[in-house]
């Protein structure tokens, strides 16, 4: 998969914690370390890295219609 670094300015917050929480479910504070949050990421069962790649792929088309709008807007713009 070709990473899509033109479209990182696109990128909200709101993008970002949907993933985080997406991913919530799968860490796992060490007991030890609970307190300062150090912990492990479980592996992701086959079922979640699907779920993951349609999450993909639906933030690309996202990010890529924001790219479109943002194209439509800076053309729309009268030059000085």
């Amino acid at each position: 998969m070709k990473l899509r670094t033109d479209l990182l300015k696109f990128l909200t917050m709101e993008d970002i914690a949907e993933e985080a929480l997406a991913n919530n479910h799968r860490y796992k504070p060490e007991p030890d370390l609970a307190k300062t949050g150090v912990g492990s990421l479980l592996p992701a069962t086959p079922e979640e890295r699907a779920l993951e790649l349609v999450r993909n792929q639906e933030l690309i088309e996202r990010l890529k219609q924001r790219q479109r709008e943002a194209n439509v807007m800076r053309s729309a713009m009268p030059e000085d």
